[in-house]
């Protein structure tokens, strides 16, 4: 009686998200974003959304993950254990950003008036979310444990967003374009929520970071990489390709990610750990 041969696994090439734009959002995509790397790496893929920016990471360096979609502080953080950063994303043509602080619009917060007020942070991990405006405060005298009445961790930055207009909290933060760039918070507002980038007004900006790349993990085959690579810099060239990179990526392109491009992240990176 012929033996039958072991069964292969159900996926063999595994990509992650983060939670930063909303689980919801992520996972309306994640079968298009299946599709279209099956397509190019030939194999069964599957597109899961991590519960946090440290499991998305943890997932990656453990082989839980074969490529991921991280923030730079991910990308900082992996990439200084050896991991190669294949690719990041480019928005209104630059490959860096920067946070905005925001309240609701007709607050009339500003940086001397933020003593006792309420902050939503998206997550620890987050560089727009929580790293850079937390470094910025505290380079003003701001210690956020001193300053808030309270701080929460929404998980998103619609969740911080919505919050804000809600009236439970007082400030978020949101990525938005660089300065040189010509664009202002709103642009980021309207990223998360369309329409609603006059509900917000500034307390401040913070310095700029490294955009989002996708690090692949140090056991994947090298022709995979090569493909994965080839696809994601690509991607712009076709018409659903375009809507991937608007609708997950929030970006108009990829570009090769230069070799320890986020070095200048390393040490708040993993001093965390």
């Amino acid at each position: 009686m012929p033996v039958a041969p072991p069964s292969q696994p159900r996926f063999s090439f595994r990509f992650g998200l983060p939670p930063s734009l909303g689980n919801e959002q992520a996972r309306g995509r994640a079968e298009q974003l299946a599709v279209a790397i099956e397509h190019a790496l030939g194999r069964r893929v599957e597109v899961t959304v991590a519960a946090s920016y440290e499991a998305l990471a943890k997932d990656l360096l453990a082989g839980r993950a074969d490529a991921v979609w991280a923030p730079p502080f991910v990308c900082a953080r992996v990439e200084a254990m050896g991991v190669r950063v294949l690719a990041r994303g480019v928005r209104r043509g630059r490959s860096s950003y920067r946070s905005a602080l925001l309240a609701r619009a007709g607050s009339g917060l500003t940086l001397e008036k933020l003593q006792g007020t309420r902050m939503a942070w998206v997550d620890r991990d987050s560089v727009a979310g929580y790293l850079l405006p937390a470094a910025y405060l505290k380079a003003k005298g701001l210690e956020p444990a001193r300053t808030f009445a309270s701080q929460q961790l929404s998980g998103s930055y619609r969740a911080a967003l919505e919050a804000v207009l809600a009236g439970t909290v007082d400030v978020a933060c949101v990525f938005c374009p660089p300065e040189s760039t010509g664009f202002t918070y709103a642009d980021g507002v309207e990223v998360v929520l369309p329409g609603q980038g006059g509900a917000f007004e500034l307390i401040a900006y913070t310095e700029e970071a490294p955009n989002d790349g996708v690090p692949v993990g140090m056991g994947v085959a090298p022709e995979l990489v090569v493909q994965l690579e080839r696809a994601l810099l690509g991607m712009h060239e076709g018409e659903e390709g375009r809507r991937l990179l608007e609708d997950l990526f929030k970006a108009e392109r990829f570009e090769p990610a230069p070799r320890m491009g986020y070095r200048a992240l390393y040490r708040v990176a993993l001093a965390s750990l």
